[in-house]
């Protein structure tokens, strides 16, 4: 064990990096985005963006209105 504290104090203690465990976080995260935007990308597909026409408006006087 004493045999790395020379290696230990090379290295700077005000600099933090991710380290492997960040890479693979980072990873999982951006592999979720991507099966979501697959999913979303097929329901979207489904959509119908078809607008109903408007109800024609009711004349209660029997006047057509202008």
């Amino acid at each position: 064990m004493s045999a790395l504290l020379p290696l230990a104090a090379d290295l700077d203690q005000n600099k933090v990096t991710p380290g492997v465990l960040g890479f693979i976080v980072f990873a999982v995260i951006g592999g979720a985005v991507w099966l979501l935007m697959k999913s979303m990308n097929r329901h979207m597909k489904r959509v119908n963006f078809e607008e109903a026409p408007e109800p024609a408006p009711s004349t209660e006087s029997g006047k057509p209105t202008a």
